[in-house]
């Protein structure tokens, strides 16, 4: 007969500090209220899951017996929320062709339902098996339940070769329980809130015979849902390409074929991931890709890629993640913040990114740690019913960086995190707007402030920016709004610092510069945001697009009473196009936003800046052209794309190096 279970304590590592928490059966009234009777001559129930993560559930010998009803970040049974569509069964429209609600959408998957549709939906279930009785009598009988955690979890029992669904009805037979039995567990949904739910489901066996009984628990959490960060390589890119024959159209598709190139180029031989339906460029907004894994036979990591819809429910762009991607081991989630948000532009994923993994000040992130940017000046966040959902994961701890400067408030304006042949793994890739204007300073000293400032062709549509870098040093704001950034992004970086000791010595400094807004009218009557300087003539076709497929179109149609709330800052956007707004295509492989700086002596200085920073620690840099898709929309190449990357490691260690 098993003694209850004691809240297990252990030494501190690296993965697993001093003061982290371990979850115990006790602690949530699971234990068994009272001590179990022996079926003498049959033996002791005794279940067991795959506590250590091998793949496979051992019931002869003892390697999945310590820790089976405790769970911590290196040891504990996993199980996947199985939220894929594994035979497409689920709907994407309603009677007659109708859009379904957003609701309706989210809410089929296989964990809705209670069959296992198929094989591939049978490699998603975490296996449970009972250890053989032999000698149980023939009146022997077995009873399941899952004691905690069964409002989101689903059991199933494998007889006759097939899954069949764990009720309070279901008895095992004699036969059964003397040759042992598999039983497959799945979640029916993530962790939202772990003050509601923490991810553990609790399944006890047990078996009766005559007036004797046995029983046994394990425990099991649901996988954590977990951001990408720059240490996986990238398998695939995501982008939109807007339809139609129209000015800004066009130039959408010729950006689209020429990322198209790009990746192959660097090796990523996956054809991208186009979004047709809803015209919203904006693809690094509307969606973050996510993963969740357990081990599955093998030894194999068993993925599950879900796509996190931001926290934007008027952003019917992350329709098309239901309609189009969720399939084969790829899920969806969306979240529902009822609360007026503080600042929409705050909830999309562009504002989200990841630091690789570390260790630092008794804190260890094995899977990284999300950053996201907050206005400290106006005190508005992102959704906090995001927040305390990757939060609850219990691994990625969001950390908050100031965007107050940032009229879009994206943390991808200013900071990137790239991979380094180091002790840490990585290394910061960071905006420097003070590099910037030396750039243009040391121009000037040389005789060249006569040259334009930009490059960039013009267009029947859209007039090329005329300023000289003797006029943009000379304009009103130029000077003092980088010198803000540049105070703004070195607060950022002591936050970055505290929190992950990561050096000066490994930042990569890329030079950079910031405008603050300027509005334009549309041909419509609407004033719109643009960068300053660019000279754009009003009621233009390229302003109106900008109007209709721009972060412009977001902030009109979203404005924040917190944006006006701290009128006295300062808004900006980038104004040469922001180089660390890139891509990291392959672990040497960089695509940046074309720079068109001014040309000295054949070359565009900045270009030339860029590509010497990136260089100095081995990345090859490519460029590719976005003022007019993305630039102008107060973006850049990143902003319009997504990476799906490679999420096999385990993600309760640190990557081996």
């Amino acid at each position: 007969m098993r003694s209850r279970t004691r809240i297990r304590t252990r030494r501190p590592s690296r993965l697993y500090p001093a003061g982290s928490v371990v979850l115990a059966l006790a602690a949530a009234g699971s234990v068994l209220a009272g001590p179990a009777v022996a079926v003498e001559a049959g033996g002791r129930a005794d279940l067991r899951a795959d506590v250590n993560r091998d793949g496979r559930v051992d019931v002869t010998g003892g390697s999945d017996k310590a820790g089976e009803n405790s769970w911590s970040v290196e040891r504990g049974a996993v199980y996947l929320p199985n939220l894929d569509d594994d035979t497409k069964r689920c709907p994407v429209t309603g009677p007659g062709g109708k859009p379904l609600s957003d609701a309706k959408l989210a809410a089929c998957n296989d964990g809705s339902d209670t069959k296992v549709n198929g094989s591939a939906d049978a490699a998603d279930l975490a296996r449970v098996r009972s250890v053989p009785m032999p000698g149980l009598g023939k009146d022997a009988k077995g009873s399941l339940k899952v004691t905690t955690g069964g409002k989101h979890t689903h059991l199933f029992l494998k007889r006759s070769g097939k899954w069949v669904l764990v009720t309070s009805k279901t008895r095992l037979s004699a036969a059964e329980l003397k040759s042992g039995v598999e039983f497959g567990v799945e979640g029916t949904d993530v962790v939202r809130d772990n003050a509601k739910w923490d991810g553990r489901a609790v399944v006890r066996l047990t078996v009766t015979s005559g007036q004797k009984s046995t029983s046994d628990s394990v425990t099991l959490r649901v996988a954590p849902l977990l951001t990408h960060h720059h240490l996986q390589n990238t398998q695939q890119v995501m982008v939109t390409e807007v339809q139609g024959e129209g000015t800004y159209s066009r130039l959408q598709q010729k950006f689209v074929a020429e990322l198209g190139k790009e990746v192959k180029k660097a090796g990523v031989t996956a054809p991208l991931v186009k979004f047709k339906k809803y015209a919203d460029p904006w693809t690094q907004d509307f969606v973050e890709p996510a993963y969740v894994s357990m081990t599955g036979p093998g030894g194999q990591r068993h993925v599950m890629r879900v796509m996190l819809r931001s926290a934007q429910p008027d952003r019917d762009a992350g329709r098309e993640l239901f309609e189009k991607v969720r399939g084969r081991d790829i899920g969806v989630v969306q979240v529902t913040d009822r609360a007026e948000p503080d600042d929409w532009s705050l909830n999309s994923m562009g504002n989200l990114e990841t630091i690789p993994p570390y260790a630092h000040g008794g804190r260890s992130f094995p899977a990284g740690r999300i950053i996201m940017g907050e206005r400290k000046d106006s005190g508005a966040r992102p959704s906090k019913v995001m927040r305390t959902m990757l939060k609850s994961q219990g691994l990625q701890d969001p950390l908050l960086l100031d965007t107050s400067w940032l009229g879009v408030g994206h943390v991808d304006e200013f900071v990137q995190f790239l991979p380094a042949d180091t002790p840490r793994g990585w290394r910061l890739g960071v905006a420097d707007p003070q590099a910037g204007l030396k750039l243009l300073r040391d121009a000037k000293r040389d005789g060249h402030g006569k040259t334009k400032m930009f490059s960039v062709p013009g267009r029947s549509d859209s007039p090329a920016p005329k300023e000289t870098i003797d006029q943009a040093l000379a304009s009103k704001h130029l000077v003092a709004d980088n010198e803000m950034a540049a105070r703004r992004i070195a607060a950022n970086l002591e936050i970055l610092k505290r929190e992950t000791g990561v050096t000066d010595a490994e930042m990569v400094r890329v030079p950079a510069l910031y405008t603050r807004e300027s509005e334009v009218m549309t041909a419509e009557g609407d004033e719109i945001p643009v960068p300053r300087l660019t000279r754009m003539g009003a009621g233009s076709d390229l302003v109106d697009s900008l109007g209709d497929r721009g972060q412009q179109k977001w902030l009109a149609e979203n404005p924040a009473g917190s944006r006006a709330a701290a009128a006295a800052t300062v808004m900006t956007s980038a104004y040469v196009p922001g180089a660390v707004n890139g891509v990291l295509l392959a672990r040497d492989r960089y695509l940046a936003p074309r720079q068109w700086g001014p040309v000295i002596g054949g070359k565009d200085i900045f270009t030339q800046a860029v590509t010497a920073a990136y260089q100095r620690v081995g990345l090859k840099v490519s460029y590719i052209d976005d003022w007019y898709t993305y630039h102008l929309g107060m973006g850049e190449v990143h902003c319009g794309t997504n990476t799906l990357r490679d999420a096999t490691a385990a993600w309760w260690q640190r990557p081996a190096r």
